[in-house]
């Protein structure tokens, strides 16, 4: 994983002045030094308002929920602060239902529920930004509801064995994220993958740039991008395998494969680079559009044996 944050830097000299002056629980406020030994109790004292939560490393079998507020919560060293295996509501590791919510640093692992959507985060409202941080070997990475206006940003952050199609329930994938204004996917990893596809996205704008997607090692995976219901944006400067072990390895990219609820007019598909583990050859599609929209198809380069584009 890549970690290049000065505000990370910044937060681990925090944490350490605090716990050289005494403050050794686990969940601190940065605001006020204030400890605490669960990180639902950090978000309880912060409420409706607004505070950055340190999080001392560790392996925390325990969850949250956020009922408000603005929250940061943020490794005070990246990478070392691990929720694992512990939902709330039945739902994820954190349930986010606050005005906006910053994770930074944080990994989430080994969450399962029994409808099958467990979730690192599961967004419920507000905005969401998530940077260096690692999901992997649950149901779902990142899992959000329906509403008006939500964002979501994600950056420098990897997506690991994740996903799921089996037990007669709806798949599960790395990123779902539903019918919010935007999505934001930057300088990320996706790979090994369990099922579903590893992004799907309802969002009518999106950003996905500079990501890799990896699946030379995934089991019974979909697509690499879903674009469920149509978007316009960008996507670009992508790498993408797709590996051998598939359950749909028709299309690299969709637009609209249920149905057109945004228009895909100007999407701009461009810069990317799609291929196959060695050794496989296969007549799959780049980008399969579902729809009459002109999706702006620029260079791209693209194992010999893809089609760039087909109508569905």
């Amino acid at each position: 994983m890549r970690f290049l944050s000065t505000a990370l830097l910044l937060s681990a000299a925090v944490a350490a002045t605090a716990l050289a002056q005494g403050q050794s629980a686990p969940f601190t406020l940065s605001d006020s030094g204030r400890g605490y030994a669960t990180l639902s109790d950090a978000l309880n004292a912060i409420g409706d308002g607004q505070g950055t939560i340190l999080v001392a490393p560790g392996t925390y079998r325990q969850c949250a929920v956020q009922q408000g507020g603005v929250v940061t919560i943020r490794a005070a060293k990246p990478g070392t602060a691990i929720f694992d295996g512990v939902p709330c509501e039945g739902k994820g590791a954190l349930v986010a239902r606050g005005r906006a919510t910053t994770v930074d640093g944080i990994v989430f692992q080994n969450i399962r529920v029994p409808d099958g959507n467990g979730a690192g985060i599961r967004l419920e409202s507000g905005d969401l930004t998530v940077t260096n941080s690692l999901f992997r070997n649950s149901e779902e990475g990142i899992l959000t509801g329906d509403y008006a206006g939500g964002r979501v940003s994600i950056d420098k952050s990897t997506f690991r064995k994740l996903g799921r199609c089996d037990r007669d329930l709806d798949c599960a994938h790395g990123i779902y994220i539903g019918r919010l204004a935007s999505l934001s996917v930057t300088n990320s990893r996706f790979d090994e993958g369990n099922g579903g596809h590893y992004l799907k996205t309802r969002t009518p704008r999106v950003t996905i740039t500079g990501n890799s997607f990896d699946d030379s090692a995934g089991h019974l995976t979909n697509y690499m991008i879903d674009l469920s219901n149509g978007a316009t944006g960008t996507i670009s400067g992508n790498e993408m395998v797709q590996g051998k072990d598939k359950d749909n390895w028709s299309a690299f990219i969709t637009v609209a494969p249920e149905g057109r609820e945004n228009s895909s007019a100007g999407l701009v598909i461009d810069g990317n680079r799609a291929g196959f583990v060695p050794g496989l050859e296969r007549g799959s599609t780049f980008v399969a559009n579902f729809t009459d929209d002109a999706v702006r198809i620029g260079r791209n380069q693209l194992a010999p044996s893809m089609k760039v584009s087909d109508r569905r």
